[in-house]
């Protein structure tokens, strides 16, 4: 498949985040249950550092072209130099970190936790944490658009934040999905966000509570198929917007990567299938690339895992696939 490259020394276990740098389209960090984050340049295919944790790693994020994060089970809040290869620990969460975003507005790196809270952290401050924020719920995932942030939690629970006054929620929200939240991605032109569940749907969302806009909300199907008369369904484990043309991928543990536009509600394009599901999927700054993680998800057990392919990092090439029809820009 000459339209995608497989990435050269990828993890040894399960893919948890494929990150690209805000101003770099070829730089990616992919954090893994392998207790590593990598940072690879994708242009000459090689992976450039490797950072070791000491549990898996669940998140990963960059906040300028020589500095990403990291946390996940051991709990730690890790800067990353990206040219030193130093490792500079910010703090603690009193559980695993599920989830970061930086703010480049800002200037601060923002993680959610199972321990509930969402913490805000300044690498440059004397005191790196400057606050924390109790949630009724564990951290399962979060993004952020501009000074929007939107917070997944257990029980299918959202808030949506201000980030400029984290004092109290602007929204709190009900998953408009039966089944829990695995995926959520903020539109890239912050008039919403996307949300999938372990049960095969997307739920298309928008932040303006007026009656108007909430009309326009829907969810659909996804990532199903009907093999010999049974109809089998996968979770959606990633959503991804399209930093130019706003319409969004979403990966699937049935192995597919879809592109949809939420505007006319059609799907534009599905890709071939990978080997195994897709638990991370992230478009680069200027969208000519998507980051595709490959790798067993555990939905069959310590049976799946005996016979799970190796996982892999696959880097897309991105076409006219992903505009919204009749689009003028």
């Amino acid at each position: 498949m000459s339209d995608q490259i497989e990435l050269a020394s990828p993890p040894f276990d399960s893919v948890s985040s494929v990150r690209f740098s805000p101003t770099s389209p070829s730089h990616l960090l992919v954090s893994s249950w392998d207790t590593t984050v990598r940072f690879y340049d994708i242009a000459t295919n090689e992976q450039k550092s490797k950072y070791d944790h000491r549990a898996a790693v669940l998140a990963c994020c960059f906040s300028d072209a020589t500095h990403g994060y990291s946390g996940g089970l051991d709990t730690s809040v890790r800067e990353l130099d990206l040219e030193s290869e130093k490792i500079n620990h910010l703090g603690q969460h009193s559980d695993a970190i599920s989830s970061m975003n930086y703010s480049r507005d800002q200037n601060v790196l923002i993680t959610g936790s199972w321990d509930r809270t969402v913490r805000f952290w300044d690498p440059r401050a004397s005191n790196q944490q400057q606050s924390s924020h109790d949630l009724p719920e564990r951290v399962y995932n979060m993004d952020l658009v501009n000074h929007i942030l939107v917070v997944a939690m257990a029980s299918r629970l959202f808030h949506i934040y201000d980030i400029r006054k984290m004092d109290s929620p602007a929204q709190t929200r009900e998953s408009s999905l039966k089944f829990m939240t695995r995926a959520l991605a903020c539109m890239s032109d912050g008039q919403g966000y996307a949300t999938g569940s372990v049960e095969g749907r997307i739920a298309v969302e928008y932040f303006d509570p007026s009656p108007q806009a909430q009309e326009k909300k829907y969810a659909f199907k996804c990532h199903r198929q009907t093999i010999d008369d049974v109809d089998h369904v996968w979770p959606v484990n990633a959503l991804a917007f399209h930093p130019i043309y706003n319409t969004f991928a979403s990966a699937g543990s049935d192995g597919t990567v879809s592109i949809w536009d939420h505007k006319s509600k059609k799907r534009l394009r599905q890709y071939p299938k990978y080997h195994s599901p897709v638990p991370s999927i992230a478009f680069n700054c200027d969208g000519t690339k998507l980051a595709v993680g490959v790798s067993y998800t555990w939905e069959e057990g310590e049976e799946g895992a005996k016979t799970a392919e190796r996982p892999a990092v696959f880097v897309k090439n991105i076409g006219e696939e992903v505009k919204p029809k009749g689009w003028t820009g």
